[in-house]
């Protein structure tokens, strides 16, 4: 609602829907009441996502390991069928992006369901753009690196990090706004004639050396 708030102070016309990402009656509801606010989307964002904290894979429960394939990976399918029926039965296309990690392409000790989920991701943005383009539907992906949030302040914000960024050739965390050319893109009639992609947005750190 602060969000809505905002844009709308800015005379953008916005609206806020209740949504569970591991709920199928829920992502059918919601999408009920964004039509009737205003239409049909154009574009759905896949950017739920949580982690399970520090386990490795012989000491996480199975709960967390099916509370992060639920949100990160089944969300994302469940709102892209729900969303990709809906513009069928429209007679009309859409643009999904899912937002992935640079975990989907590489590994990190104790995250073994976050990067597994997020791997998962990157070969559903595949399989949708496949079997959506018959309808007019692309499929596309964004894989963020180390960037300020909710899920990487545990380390990001440690005496650790320090050591940790000169791994990264840019030695530097990203920032909220250094995603802002690569959704927009893709969210866009500019990547219309892509789908099935997934672009990085790490500073580097998936080149960085060995």
């Amino acid at each position: 609602e602060a969000r809505v708030a905002e844009l709308q102070a800015a005379g953008h016309a916005a609206q806020a829907v209740a949504l569970d990402v591991v709920d199928a009656a829920s992502v059918a509801a919601a999408l009920d009441a964004t039509e009737a606010g205003a239409g049909l989307p154009d574009v759905v964002v896949n950017n739920a996502g949580v982690e399970s904290g520090v386990h490795t894979y012989m000491t996480l429960e199975e709960d967390d390991w099916d509370a992060v394939m639920s949100t990160n990976l089944k969300g994302a399918w469940l709102v892209s069928k729900e969303i990709s029926r809906r513009w069928w039965s429209a007679e009309r296309g859409g643009n999904i992006v899912n937002v992935a990690s640079i975990l989907g392409f590489r590994q990190q000790k104790g995250v073994t369901p976050y990067a597994v989920s997020k791997a998962g991701l990157v070969q559903l943005t595949k399989q949708i753009a496949l079997e959506g383009a018959r309808y007019g539907i692309t499929s596309n992906a964004i894989a963020p690196g180390y960037f300020h949030s909710a899920v990487s302040s545990r380390l990001l914000d440690s005496d650790e990090f320090v050591e940790f960024a000169k791994k990264i050739p840019q030695r530097r965390a990203g920032d909220i706004g250094d995603y802002d050319g690569a959704l927009m893109l893709l969210a866009s009639e500019a990547s219309a004639h892509m789908t099935g992609q997934t672009v990085v947005v790490d500073g580097g750190h998936l080149v960085s050396s060995l």
